[in-house]
């Protein structure tokens, strides 16, 4: 037996998990498998629905390795296509979820869309599954502080910098993953060599503007560390945003290697200091300040 959830699942936040718990437990309460069907690239990118100002939480691996920790048994991956978008729920149940992946049971959520219908509810679903011969299950909703959980309120969090808040809904802390590549070399200089890192995945979301206290994973280790995402606007004008991270107590040259950075805590905003006297004073206070942090998180 086959237990199902379908969805693009973005985050798999505090919401996402509820449902993936009730999934992994139906299928060993039952002796069947758990199953995730999920599509790529998202719709809006294919569907050209505001797709430029789509960013995403997760990509398609980091979406697949949470699965896998979560315990689910399966990640099946549909690829999204206009022709894909144009199947009715009915037709994605049978042609997929049935032919495909042998389904039996099926998870809906509270507010779940499924196939190019117009009128759909949970009920309505659930009432063309069963006439498929598909168990529908329909799932309530998760709240937390401030109303339900989503992933458009947590890029929000995100991008206002509200590090802390989206960390609480997402049930883990946000983190970017790239290469490390060459920049300016103006940390160095100022005696706080930065890995200015360039995203795999070039729609995830960047958070705010400002400096972070982070968690640097590199070769399967991890380090305490500060990442500065920003222009730079003490060096000059109109600079491209970068990700910079300090990693304190290190001195490795790690050009043209992986890097993931964990983002813990917001320390500040991003600033323009008078000059690069002023700016190593504030980078020596944010410093201090990250190691006081990490002394607090590890003596808990």
């Amino acid at each position: 037996m086959v237990v199902a959830a379908t969805g693009f699942f973005d985050g798999i936040h505090l919401g996402h998990r509820a449902v993936l718990r009730q999934l992994c437990d139906l299928a060993k309460s039952r002796g069947g498998e758990s199953a995730v069907v999920t599509f790529w690239p998202h719709p809006r990118t294919v569907l050209q629905q505001d797709a430029g100002s789509l960013r995403l939480l997760t990509t398609l691996e980091e979406k697949k390795e949470i699965l896998r920790e979560l315990g689910v048994d399966h990640c099946y991956v549909v690829p999204f296509t206009p022709d894909f978008s144009h199947l009715t729920s009915s037709e994605f149940m049978q042609q997929y979820l049935q032919a495909q992946f042998g389904v039996e049971v099926l998870l809906l959520g509270y507010d779940h869309r499924l196939g190019s219908d117009s009128d759909q509810t949970p009920a309505l679903l659930a009432e063309k599954a069963k006439a498929l011969g598909i168990e529908p299950i329909v799932v309530e909703r998760t709240d937390a502080e401030g109303g339900g959980i989503s992933s458009t309120r947590i890029r929000n969090l995100l991008v206002a910098g509200e590090m802390t808040a989206a960390n609480r809904l997402l049930g883990r802390p946000y983190r970017l993953k790239g290469v490390v590549v060459a920049g300016n070399r103006i940390g160095r200089t100022l005696g706080f060599p930065t890995a200015n890192m360039q995203l795999y995945e070039p729609l995830k979301l960047v958070p705010a503007n400002g400096v972070y206290c982070v968690e640097a994973i590199f070769r399967g280790k991890s380090y305490a560390g500060l990442c500065n995402i920003g222009s730079r606007p003490t060096v000059g004008k109109g600079n491209a945003v970068t990700i910079e991270t300090h990693i304190l107590d290190f001195n490795e040259d790690i050009y043209g290697l992986d890097l993931e950075v964990k983002f813990l805590e917001r320390i500040r905003s991003e600033q323009r200091f008078p000059s690069l006297e002023c700016l190593r004073e504030q980078m020596v206070e944010d410093l201090e300040f990250a190691r006081q942090y990490f002394t607090f998180v590890g003596g808990k």
